[in-house]
Formats: structure tokens, C-alpha cells, sequence
């Protein structure tokens, strides 16, 4: 498993078999996109749509990285940092290609994803949070984003189970959020509507090299040659083994989360709330979910006492309600983070395109990063947008550690 679960919320039950690499390697596709995690199977998807044939291999079961670890926040604004100014078109321009991305999903699947649009607090609790979340409004409307200031009391209209100690907070109109399950379940069915190949419990052990490029993958179940290969593993994709002539600056960011039943007892969130210290997450099912931790463990996947603590006082500190919630389910992942918290985008050797590093803002970022990549396979173009994100940028520090053959 590529994380540690107990109870972790599961996305409708379809689609459970999978299907088969072809068994000879004349058997060749166009596109071998390498993990079926939420970048993999939106970049899979589109180029499925488009008419290619496309296989996407996953090393466990499609999602069970970071894609089903998430909360689903679509938070361009609240996630927005002193630092962030480069990457924040990319995330804005994503934002907007949501509602198309969403309506073909759904459409295509049959599935709904639970897409909720109420939008987003960013709250301070006490006089010391004020003053920084300031820091942060101010910064945000220079960089033109949408975001309120709100009293205290006008939150606590809005959300009266939140505690009184609420004394401002900022209100994110167009951050809204999804359900990490329903996306995945959505994506898997409408990628094999649309006659995608989705390969699971099979990992790839090398690229295939011919005449100076990629030329398709070695996997546990055979070799598969294809005209373009995406590395789209996640927090996998810096371990060095599957590319060793690249240094790809890319590593796991442990993250817990932890699921809560709300009831009429306890009382209820129907924003995403953020505090200093955790985000919660209310979904359509009643959960809600908390998170998340930022541990440098590297692939420890353990649950831990301290990381459900941290979870649980942070919730606590701001909805007290959360005292009265059964815990329905916690649950570890690991972030795929960049060394500069942004996503590494476009070709990196000849027939191999990255889609990796997305960080926190995997689900933000899912429909602009299947844009440019089907942009870049299908046209032969960089969407401009994208332009910025590719791995040249890392240099000196990036480099290619032996001539590809």
C-alpha cells in the first residue's frame, strides 16, 4: 500500500477488474502513462478522448497514493504564500478550467463528484492570528486575488458552530472543493469509456530506450512499447531507479488526515474552514474531513499518536462540535513535492514528458496539467501557462547524471 489506512473513505464501488498489458511487444500504444493516480488518469483520460490508445500502470490499485489521501480543495486563494507569485497563474488558470472539467466528467462517467461551491474561511483565532492573517489578505488582493476580510461575528453567522474566539477571517468566494473518492471513481470509469487501458498491480521496472529516445516500458508483466511515455508516479517519481539519468528534484511530504462523522448533535460545517493549524473539509456524505500534517519521514507510512493529537486539538481549538464527532476514519499519504512546491511539467528526454511535483495543489491543478500535456503530445505545443514549470528550471542543481544511449 502506498499509504497506511484505518477506515479511509471509499468512492463508488465500480469498474474492480482490471485490464492487461499486451501480452507481445508488438502489442505497441501511443501513450504509457506511468501511475493512475489523479494526474495520471486526467492526463490519460484527455488523451483517451482525443483517440489515442492509451494504457495507464499503476504499481497498486489507481488512486491509492495521494489522490485518495487528499481533501479535494480547490484553494487557489487560501493556498496563495509569500513565494507562490510564479506559480499562482498556473493555479488561477486551472481554477477556471474546473466547471468544463467537471461537467465532462460527470457527464462521461455517469458519476457525480460531489463539487461544492460554498467557498472557503481562512479564520484567525486570537489577537497574534490577526495580525498574520492580515499579512496574508494584503498580499493576496496585490497579487488580484477575490477575497474578503470578515469580522468575527459575520463568520460566525455564516458558521455559527465555530467558537466565539473566531475574531476575523478571510472569505475565498472561488475556492471551492470535490471529493477526492468521487473524482477518482469518475475518472477510472470515463478513461475506460473512453477505451483507455488501465493496468493495475503492475509496476514499471525501466524505460524502453531505442535510437536516443523512449520508446516504451519495461513492467513486471512485459514490455510495452509506445510513441510517449508520461511519468506521472507522484511522490515515486524522485527515487532515481525508473529515469537514473535524471536527477528529478522530487520527494515525499507525509501528510495524516483524519475523517469525522458530523452529526445534528455536534453540529455541522458547510464551508471549508482553515485554521493556522488544520483545514476541515465538510462533504455531501456528512464527514468531515481534517487535515492534514506536513511530516519529512520520507516512505513511512505510519499512523501516529502525536499526528491524530495535532489533527484533533487543531479542530477543536475552532469548532468544538468536533468533541461530540465519531472518528470514521485516518489515514496517511504521501504529497509529491518539488524542491520549489511547484509541478515539473513537459518533456524531459525524447519520447518522455514529466507530470510530476504537484505538492498540495494536486487536485487544483489536475485540469491545467492534463491541458498542457495532451497539448504538448497532441500538438507538439507548450501551453504558455505551463511554460515556467519545466524541469530546466532547477538548474545548476538539476542535471542529467549519464548521456542517454
Amino acid at each position: 500500500m502506498h499509504a497506511q489506512t484505518i477506515g479511509r473513505r471509499s468512492g463508488p464501488a465500480i469498474d474492480p477488474e482490471s485490464d492487461r498489458l499486451p501480452e507481445r511487444a508488438q502489442g505497441a500504444i501511443d501513450v504509457a502513462v506511468i501511475g493512475a493516480g489523479l494526474i495520471g488518469l486526467s492526463i490519460a483520460w484527455r488523451l483517451a478522448k482525443a483517440g489515442l490508445a492509451v494504457a495507464a500502470i499503476e504499481r497498486a490499485k489507481a488512486g491509492d497514493g495521494a489522490s485518495l489521501a487528499a481533501t479535494g480543495m480547490l484553494a487557489a486563494a487560501a493556498e496563495h504564500e509569500p513565494g507562490g507569485e510564479a506559480l499562482l497563474p498556473l493555479c488561477l488558470a486551472s481554477q477556471r478550467l474546473w466547471h468544463p472539467f467537471r461537467d465532462e466528467l460527470e457527464a462521461e462517467s455517469g458519476l457525480t463528484i460531489d463539487y461544492r461551491r460554498e467557498g472557503t474561511f481562512v479564520i484567525a483565532l486570537g489577537r497574534d492570528e490577526v495580525e498574520r492573517l492580515r499579512f496574508r489578505h494584503d498580499l493576496q488582493r496585490r497579487d488580484g486575488l477575490a477575497v474578503e476580510w470578515l469580522s468575527g461575528p459575520a463568520i460566525r453567522a455564516r458558521e455559527p458552530g465555530l467558537r466565539p474566539t473566531v475574531t476575523a477571517g478571510l472569505f475565498c468566494a472561488d475556492d471551492h472543493q470535490v471529493d477526492p473518492a468521487r473524482v477518482m471513481a469518475a475518472l477510472r470509469r470515463a478513461f475506460r469509456a473512453a477505451g483507455g487501458r488501465l493496468v493495475e498491480e503492475t509496476t514499471v521496472t525501466a524505460l524502453l530506450r531505442e535510437g536516443g529516445r523512449v520508446a516504451g516500458v519495461e513492467t513486471s508483466a512485459g514490455t510495452v512499447r509506445a510513441g510517449t511515455v508520461v511519468l506521472a508516479s507522484g511522490a515515486w517519481a524522485g527515487e532515481g531507479s525508473l529515469v537514473p539519468d535524471l536527477a528529478l528534484p522530487v520527494r515525499p511530504l507525509k501528510g495524516q488526515s483524519v475523517a469525522l462523522q458530523m452529526t445534528p448533535r455536534s453540529g455541522s460545517l458547510s464551508h471549508v474552514v482553515w485554521t493556522e493549524q488544520v483545514h476541515m473539509a465538510p462533504k455531501g456524505d456528512g464527514s468531515l474531513i481534517v487535515g492534514a500534517t506536513v511530516e519529512e519521514t520520507g516512505f513511512d507510512p505510519h499512523l501516529t499518536a502525536g499526528g491524530l493529537y495535532a489533527l484533533l486539538e487543531g479542530a477543536r481549538r475552532a469548532l468544538p462540535g468536533v468533541e461530540e464527532m465519531r472518528v470514521a476514519g485516518i489515514w496517511s499519504g504521501f504529497r509529491p513535492t518539488s524542491d520549489d512546491d511547484a509541478p515539473i511539467l513537459g518533456e524531459a528526454l525524447p519520447g518522455l514528458v514529466l507530470a510530476v511535483g504537484h505538492h498540495r495543489n494536486g487536485y487544483l491543478l489536475a485540469p491545467v496539467t492534463a491541458e498542457a500535456v495532451s497539448t504538448l503530445i497532441l500538438r507538439g505545443e507548450t501551453l504558455p501557462v505551463a511554460a515556467p514549470f519545466g524541469l530546466a528550471r532547477f538548474a545548476p542543481h538539476h542535471s542529467l547524471r549519464s548521456e542517454t544511449p
